[in-house]
């Protein structure tokens, strides 16, 4: 099969690979849109020790089944699999077993390629109105909804009578947006230091979108939740600096590990901190269902390459060339 493929810092190859091997229960899909994530870049930097070169990257996925039971099926796929058998699998949280694995770090190649292999459980058909590149969104999507769930937790007044607040406006942090709407919060904020994608996020949704470099946004200290849709230092300062007593800060980006909490005034004042990290199966099939029932908006703000383009959309994406807040890659 053809697949692009991750070869060293800032260098990516379309080659040849070999196609894959499905384990037990497991099926082959081939992949009909596969959208690059922020945790992609971050390996393509050489930043991720957890993703070596050479590597097939890519998990946001949708295609069509080749194999099994469910041969000829359009899918959605759930890039985590969990061992289903550990405590916190059997409690709901399998984002959390300790033997989890995810496609685009080893043992498991990703899916920026023809074809993948996973199990049946991971996958979940698509309705012949939904477009498989909006399927694809799934994932992104579901980290969000996921992100969401946990702030609106919690909170100690509804989320409905929630300000939020959105530090990145890339995919997960529209997606983050999408789902605070659907959710029922009415008053969001998107803060977006790329210009170029401002007039896609006010279109998405009913969100306040300014750059933090340059606008006025919403006044420190008076946020009930922030999304840290990117990860930084800069982002953690700006999150600690917003949240109201009492607050809570949702950390979902994983741009870097260097400081930049103020944890004083996050004891002093009470604010909550949460870590998100991707999503439960139940998150997942929840957000499929609210994607195929129209509840996220129309998800019309993605850009669409070949595959074998790949390479020049990193290079796109990393110079803030990019103006939609997810490229899909199509095989």
């Amino acid at each position: 099969m053809k697949a692009l493929v991750y070869t060293g810092p800032e260098a990516m190859e379309f080659r040849d690979a070999g196609d894959p091997e499905p384990r037990d229960g497991e099926v082959v899909i081939e992949v009909d849109a596969v959208g690059i994530c922020g945790s992609d870049m971050h390996a393509w930097h050489g930043h991720d020790e957890r993703r070596p070169a050479p590597l097939i990257l890519g998990h946001e996925a949708a295609g069509v089944v080749q194999t099994g039971a469910m041969a000829g099926r359009r899918v959605t796929v759930n890039p985590l699999v969990a061992c289903m058998t550990c405590s916190y699998c059997t409690a709901g949280r399998t984002n959390l077993c300790p033997s989890r694995q995810i496609i685009s770090m080893p043992p498991r190649e990703g899916a920026f390629a023809q074809f993948i292999a996973m199990p049946e459980r991971n996958l979940i058909e698509v309705p012949d109105t939904v477009e498989l590149q909006v399927a694809s969104l799934t994932e992104p999507m579901a980290c969000s909804w996921h992100a969401v769930e946990l702030a609106a937790a919690g909170l100690f007044e509804p989320i409905g009578e929630a300000t939020a607040v959105v530090l990145g406006g890339g995919a997960i942090g529209l997606a983050a947006a999408l789902a605070l709407d659907a959710f029922g919060c009415d008053d969001i904020w998107i803060a977006e230091t790329n210009p170029l994608r401002h007039q896609i996020l006010s279109k998405a949704g009913p969100f306040n979108v300014y750059n933090p470099l340059s606008g006025p946004g919403p006044d420190a200290g008076s946020v009930h939740v922030v999304v840290d849709a990117f990860g930084g230092a800069a982002t953690r300062a700006s999150s600690t600096a917003l949240a109201r007593p009492g607050g809570v800060v949702v950390h979902v980006g994983l741009a870097g590990g260097e400081p930049g909490l103020d944890v004083r005034r996050m004891t002093l004042q009470e604010i909550t901190f949460i870590g998100s990290y991707t999503y439960t199966m139940d998150d997942f099939a929840n957000t499929a269902a609210a994607i195929f029932d129209g509840r996220l908006g129309d998800l019309d703000w993605f850009e669409e390459r070949p595959l074998s383009d790949g390479a020049g959309a990193f290079t796109d994406i990393n110079s803030g060339r990019a103006a939609h807040p997810k490229i899909i890659l199509r095989p």
